[in-house]
């Protein structure tokens, strides 16, 4: 039976916890460690997808007022809120130990384990599509993930205990989101562990012990507790420095300022919200002159939406909606509930605006 290491790195500052995550993929595919699972915990944080247009997502100004940290994950999917009370996980699986290949297939298979894992701690936990984990309809564990190669790179989370003031304040939650299922606040999606079980809420250790032993279980691995090796956590403090823990990395996706004239869409597709910025050029104004991709949708790998944008300048308007499907099908892209026609409805919401 295959190992499945087990680490816990405790409460990290958040841009160094996304470091650490991408270092472990780094190691994953050059074959220096084996699967991994990692347990992961934030000082009160504000987490912005790796799509998201930064501004639209936090509240930046009661973020800086309150010491509450801001990171770009480099996962897709939407803003989330963290705190040591609220447990993070990991995977860093490979291909041959998942069985299938497909980002749906996939995202269902892990979130039925983290379900059942959850469901281990005296609840009962369901998946919901496309990326959700639930008790009693509410939210409990959000989830997502993507591919680099042959390395699968799966995040999650379990609410556990936590005051939901910072996160509501924090996050800009949209309307539209909440009144899809008939809330009237973020407070009413979520559920913690604690509001569920009160006193006999696990200890974090027991937590992380079910989830563990239930991603074992469905993967057919063997557990093994372990610890960082000092190799990754060299490459961890590089990708720390040298990107993710830059300032040009939290603020490279935001919306263009409207004083620029970009033309603006959104489309809301059943795998999230698309929302496309156009400039446009030539005497005519026919011709794209740059694109902004941005939103909480799940591609593989997640690079592949800045390659989309730069492959659109100089494209004829005429020309564009052929161009997006070109590229997707030469780009060799898994996305997850979101097709090419999506993204190109975004886009002609943005020149019918």
């Amino acid at each position: 039976m295959n190992p499945l290491r087990t680490l816990d790195t405790g409460v990290l500052e958040g841009r160094l916890n996304i470091a650490i995550g991408q270092a472990i993929i780094e190691a994953h595919q050059a074959g220096e460690i084996p699967d991994t699972l990692r347990f992961l915990r934030f000082p009160p944080t504000a987490l912005v997808g790796r799509h998201q247009a930064l501004g639209q997502e936090i509240d930046l100004d009661y973020c800086r007022e309150n010491g509450i940290g801001v990171v770009r994950r480099i996962t897709g999917g939407g803003a989330i809120f963290m705190e040591p009370g609220l447990l993070g996980w990991e995977l860093a699986l490979s291909r041959k130990t998942l069985g299938v290949s497909s980002l749906p297939d996939l995202t269902r298979k892990i979130c039925e384990a983290a379900a059942e894992g959850i469901s281990r701690l005296g609840v009962e936990a369901r998946y919901r599509p496309r990326n959700d984990i639930e008790v009693q309809g509410r939210k409990i564990s959000g989830t997502g993930g993507f591919f680099d190669g042959d390395t699968l790179f799966f995040q999650g989370t379990v609410l556990v205990d936590m005051d939901p003031r910072d996160m509501v304040a924090a996050l800009r939650v949209p309307q539209a989101k909440l009144a899809k299922r008939e809330l009237d606040s973020a407070e009413q999606r979520v559920v913690t562990l604690r509001e569920l079980l009160g006193d006999k809420t696990p200890a974090m250790g027991a937590i992380q012990a079910a989830m563990s032993a239930a991603f074992a279980d469905h993967f057919g691995l063997d557990e093994q507790a372990s610890t960082l090796t000092e190799a990754e956590f060299e490459a961890a403090r590089s990708l720390f420095d040298e990107e993710i823990g830059t300032e040009d990395f939290l603020t490279g996706v935001d919306e263009p300022p409207s004083a620029r004239g970009d033309l603006a869409g959104v489309h809301a597709s059943p795998g999230g919200t698309i929302k496309a910025y156009l400039r446009l050029e030539g005497l005519a104004q026919n011709r794209i002159r740059a694109a902004l991709i941005t939103g909480d949708f799940f591609v593989t790998p997640p690079r592949v939406i800045y390659d989309l944008e730069s492959s659109l300048r100089g494209v004829y308007l005429d020309e564009f909606e052929q161009a997006v499907r070109t590229f997707f099908d030469q780009a060799g892209v898994e996305v997850l509930s979101v097709t090419p026609d999506d993204f190109i409805a975004a886009f002609r919401e943005a020149l019918d605006a």
